[in-house]
């Protein structure tokens, strides 16, 4: 047992993550599911994780891993075993089926032998990819450990909308299987209320889907001045340009061609830059389409330790979306655009999550629609937006992982209850946000 600062016992658990997408990975679900852990070692839980080596974003290995080996290793006192997997970088059409199913099959052997011997309280399964959780929901239900879900992507649908997959009877068949796995999960948690719904209407009984957002480090990610930036140095920008910028992962669901046909649209604007920062899929060919505009940046992913900085080189974020993927997932880079005060222009459908949630906090146009997004992008140099600028940061307070970590964690533990004492603060945000 353990004592919690408020001097009430609680009982440290033995936990096994199994994820596709954990540190050193840098953006996404992999940041996510390393700060989770890190949290609960903390904590003072027993923490273990079966992963990939890191390949995201770009589906290819970074030194000093290797993508056919299997490896462990320790981060801090948890235990972190590495499983192979097939990757190709881009990994587009194909390959986005065969890198998760390869990870699945090389990892099915290794959770089920550290399952066994590390006999865990827990099991926690992260989607994506749902492929590796039907050895690991088994191995759980064996040694009678708890199994839970963290659902940062409804992977099936997004699969069949925005990715690699045709055919009506073959997505009846994937979701018919779908709805038996996630089934078989005692609890299964979510990021936004629209992926609630859509686990629900699969069948799933409502008690046992819950929300829980992505959390935001507000001691991390503050807003700052922009004046002596280093990036803004970097890049030689006079002091006087506005930044409009995109970090994250570039793929087909981030659609940044909305983006870029917006820069073109904008390329006689002498004072006005647009930065792209990340890796992705769609990096080469944004790159081969786009390049030639003089108002334009690439950078790579930069290390978390200068994400306040960069995020604080913006005077716009942009947050673009592909139609398709709307209310599939919730961009994760949401968080830290909201905490960092700076004006968003989305793209987003009314009535979908990211609309629902930027009301009246961002500037918000239509999926695919670059004459609207550059509309947007007018209105923020010439107009002031510090009351949206004011609501998106009351909007992070809620976001905050200083509420939200302590949530999860006791969800882990069987307590759904929590969510009324901090997690639902998330599920609640617009309501803490003045309209």
């Amino acid at each position: 047992m353990a004592e919690t600062p408020g001097g009430v016992d609680r009982r440290t658990q033995k936990i096994l993550i199994h994820a596709i997408n954990f540190a050193p990975e840098l953006i996404g679900c992999g940041k996510y599911t390393t700060e989770l852990a890190r949290y609960l070692e903390a904590r003072g839980h027993d923490v273990e994780v079966v992963t990939a080596p890191p390949h995201y974003p770009g589906w290819f290995v970074r030194p000093p891993y290797r993508a056919g080996v299997y490896k462990r290793e320790t981060l801090g006192s948890i235990r972190v075993t590495r499983c192979p997997m097939a990757t190709k970088a881009g990994a587009g059409g194909f390959w986005r089926l065969v890198a998760p199913l390869s990870f699945a099959a090389t990892a099915a052997p290794m959770v089920v032998w550290r399952i066994f011997r590390f006999r865990p309280d827990v099991v926690m399964c992260v989607e994506p990819t749902l492929f590796a959780a039907p050895v690991a929901l088994l191995a759980a239900k064996l040694v009678g450990a708890r199994s839970l879900l963290h659902v940062q992507d409804l992977e099936v649908d997004a699969a069949f909308e925005v990715g690699p997959l045709k055919g009506a009877s073959i997505r009846k068949a994937a979701s018919s299987l779908e709805r038996r796995l996630l089934g078989w999960f005692d609890q299964i948690v979510t990021i936004s209320e629209k992926m609630r719904e859509a686990l629900l209407a699969k069948g799933l009984g409502p008690a046992k889907v819950v929300v829980l957002r992505n959390w935001v480090d507000l001691d991390a990610i503050r807003p700052r001045a922009r004046a002596s930036n280093a990036f803004r140095t970097q890049l030689g920008l006079a002091e006087d340009d506005f930044v409009v910028l995109y970090a994250g992962h570039i793929g087909v669901k981030q659609a940044l061609d909305v983006v870029l046909e917006a820069a073109r649209r904008l390329a006689e604007e002498k004072a006005l830059r647009f930065v792209i920062v990340g890796e992705g899929p769609a990096l080469e060919g944004l790159k081969a389409k786009y390049g030639d505009l003089s108002n334009l940046a690439f950078l790579p992913v930069q290390a978390s330790d200068r994400l306040n900085e960069l995020l604080a080189m913006a005077d716009l974020h942009v947050l673009p979306q592909h139609s398709g993927a709307a209310d599939l997932v919730l961009p994760s880079k949401l968080g830290g655009m909201l905490a960092s005060g700076r004006l968003i222009a989305a793209t987003a459908e009314p009535g979908t999550e990211i609309a629902n949630i930027l009301a009246d906090v961002a500037l918000l146009s239509a999926p695919g629609d670059d004459e609207a997004l550059t509309r947007s992008i007018d209105m923020a140099r010439s107009g002031d937006f510090s009351t949206h600028i004011a609501r998106g940061l009351r909007l992070a307070e809620s976001l905050s992982a200083a509420r939200l970590l302590p949530a999860f964690e006791q969800l882990l533990a069987g307590k759904a209850g929590a969510l009324e004492e901090g997690a639902d603060e998330a599920a609640r945000a617009d309501a803490l946000v003045d309209r």
